[in-house]
């Protein structure tokens, strides 16, 4: 069965717990909310991210500038998860599946197709983010994300 694209703005009354933590997360970074954000992600050392621009970052204090940089930064950037499956035991689910969006500077767009997973763990009586990765397939759209991400 084909799932409908989570872009952040689903209503989440009568979803399950690990389908709203989903759905927090892209509304969080969706409307750029440094605040849901944070309460997404588990505020350990442990967890990690790992992303086409920003390589491999490490606890809240690194994860978190990523995000700050593109919150504050001039590009508009909005992605959608599709093409997912999400699999949950009591204490951890994770999800995989693709992103698809558009990051906009000025007058300049680029399609964005980002192969991602997430993992997030219960603790303290919620999920919380603790992994997230994400890479792009095309040689070329990486290039060219990295290269405008960058101000090149």
């Amino acid at each position: 069965m084909q799932k409908q694209a989570i872009t952040g703005y689903e209503e989440t009354k009568n979803l399950s717990p690990s389908q709203q933590a989903l759905i927090s997360f892209y509304r969080a970074f969706n409307t750029r909310d440094m605040e849901a954000m944070s309460l997404n992600w588990a505020q350990t050392k442990d967890i990690s991210m790992d992303n086409p621009v920003g390589g491999i970052k490490r606890g809240w204090t690194e994860i978190r500038e990523v995000y700050a940089h593109i919150f504050n930064g001039p590009a508009e950037v909005s992605v959608e998860f599709h093409d997912y499956t999400l699999h949950e035991t009591q204490e951890i689910f994770f999800v995989v599946g693709r992103e698809r969006g558009k990051f906009r500077i000025g007058s300049e767009v680029i399609e964005l197709a980002i192969r991602t997973s997430r993992i997030y763990q219960w603790i303290e009586g919620r999920w919380q983010q603790i992994h997230h990765h994400g890479s792009i397939d095309d040689p070329a759209l990486l290039a060219h994300y990295q290269s405008a991400v960058r101000g090149n």
